[in-house]
């Protein structure tokens, strides 16, 4: 008898229900939501983060070093301290939706002026990425090409490469997550299984004779340094909680794994080296057949690798997007970069710009920056090492202001809020000392460009200021008929209010 009363008071409600009220939607809807799987989650990590280069890459360093189990442990030890970022991350993600991932939930526990910072780490450090594995993607795409019996190799081979990766990147992004993610995780996998297959069927005590730097670091610390670098964008699956099925849930999940598949292949790789495992794999991509390898390993570890760059090129690009796009919408830069695509739900504005910005850079880098390529990764990780540490400090903050820390959520938070901000120490310091004024310039640059960006929006566009930390929020289609009607208050909040008729009790629904 009660169940039937509570069905026939629900009737009544909805048949009561306020029908001609505004619609409420959410400030994110525009990209089209609960379209993403776990899958196309991971894919979207994994892309950017390219395991499949930070193999060979680890590998080579621990070759050519030789830094032993001093170097695994290190390796090791910054995978569990990547993790216990990606704990102080979920604390934002198994809460809310937001296609401004670390840069919205710096909003949540700290200001304004950290937000802003943040975000401008935030794009430094993707860009920064993109750059970096663009410009590793067009010579890696013309070795290949070269192995076949093309050799095509010069500047105007050069630009035109980067012209047709980057529309390449584009189109795909622009087309939408879910056509590039699933294809990107098959050739990543496909890219792992060669790798980790070569590691374990050769043995070659020979060392590579690739012409390296020496790092401004000792080997231990640019070994971890080098790890943070190999795994930035472990979180870029939270730029598509707004997109996701069950993000709460999802996105949570990838943020927590992906991590720990990359730190559990890193280390493999940094065993193979030690052991005599790596050396066949990094001579086949960095000196081809001249290392001894077969033509045919060397011409499957550069197709191999080529794809592993172009998919982090187009991972960055995706993760990237979504953040301009949040900006765009909080108007705290330029409106058009919230433009979607009608058809596919993209925001090819923000896609356009970002590739754009990237490309130029590459030739940038090609021209000046090569040469000095330890100083261009150190100002990238300065930058991502910021942003990790002011969303680790915001989640403590954070769960502090709701009331709902643990013991665990408190050492966690706090511990790699003070690790991170060590490591900042550190970075400036050492690169003071071995004068690479780069690293504490852009330091010094992440660091007050919260308070100057803050400033111009305050002077040019103070209503920006309010729309700041924009998340997916409830939508009027979202409440069941009769539930009651969802209102933005004065203060922006949204409030669910009884329809007519509707039982008392009902409480407000905070959001923006």
């Amino acid at each position: 008898m009660a169940v039937s009363a509570a069905l026939r008071a629900a009737i009544t409600r909805a048949q009561n229900a306020d029908q001609h009220s505004e619609p409420v939607f959410s400030p994110l809807r525009g990209l089209g939501r609960g379209r993403l799987t776990p899958i196309d989650l991971l894919g979207q990590s994994l892309s950017t983060i390219a395991p499949a280069t930070g193999m060979v890459f680890i590998a080579l360093w621990m070759i050519t070093y030789s830094p032993g189990y001093v170097g695994l442990a290190a390796i090791a030890a910054t995978t569990s301290a990547v993790f216990l970022v990606a704990f102080c991350i979920t604390q934002f993600t198994r809460r809310l939706a937001a296609a401004g991932s670390l840069y919205s939930f710096v909003f949540q526990g700290s200001g304004i002026r950290a937000t802003l910072t943040a975000g401008a780490a935030l794009v430094l450090g993707y860009l920064g990425i993109s750059v970096s594995v663009f410009s590793q993607a067009v010579p890696s795409l013309l070795d290949t090409i070269a192995i076949v019996g093309h050799d095509v190799r010069g500047t105007a081979a050069t630009v035109i490469t980067t012209v047709a990766i980057a529309l390449a990147v584009a189109w795909i992004a622009v087309r939408g997550v879910r056509f590039a993610t699933r294809a990107i995780l098959v050739v990543e996998a496909c890219s792992l299984i060669l790798i980790v297959v070569v590691m374990l069927a050769t043995h070659s005590d020979t060392t590579t004779a690739v012409a390296l730097p020496n790092p401004s670091l000792s080997a231990v610390p640019f070994l971890a340094m080098l790890t943070v670098l190999s795994m930035a964008g472990f979180e870029s699956s939270a730029f598509f909680g707004p997109e996701a099925k069950r993000p709460l849930i999802s996105v949570t999940r990838t943020v927590l794994i992906s991590p720990i598949i990359c730190g559990v292949l890193f280390v493999f790789a940094a065993w193979a080296a030690m052991t005599g495992h790596g050396a066949t794999i990094v001579g086949a991509y960095f000196e081809g057949t001249a290392s001894g390898a077969s033509a045919e390993v060397v011409l499957a570890v550069k197709i191999g690798m080529t794809c592993s760059w172009f998919a982090s090129t187009l991972g960055c690009a995706q993760a990237g997007s979504r953040l301009l796009y949040s900006m765009g919408i909080e108007r705290v830069l330029p409106a058009p970069l919230a433009r979607v695509h009608r058809r596919f739900r993209t925001p090819y504005v923000a896609v356009l710009a970002f590739v754009a910005v990237s490309a130029a850079g590459v030739f940038i880098y090609s021209d000046t920056v090569r040469d000095d390529s330890g100083s261009f990764d150190g100002v990238v990780e300065t930058a991502l090492v910021c942003a990790y540490t002011l969303v680790a400090f915001a989640s403590w903050k954070f769960l502090r202001r709701i009331g709902e820390h643990t013991s665990l959520t408190r050492i966690c938070t706090l511990s790699v809020s003070a690790a991170g901000a060590g490591l900042l120490v550190y970075i400036v310091l050492d690169g003071a000392v071995h004068g690479m004024w780069a690293l504490p310039i852009a330091a010094l640059a992440v660091a007050v460009s919260g308070t100057v960006w803050s400033a111009l929006l305050r002077r040019a566009r103070p209503e920006s200021l309010l729309m700041v930390g924009a998340f997916d929020s409830v939508e009027t289609a979202d409440l069941l008929p009769g539930a009651g009607t969802l209102l933005i208050d004065g203060d922006g909040r949204r409030r669910l209010v009884p329809d007519r008729g509707a039982a008392e009790g009902n409480s407000p629904e905070h959001g923006r």
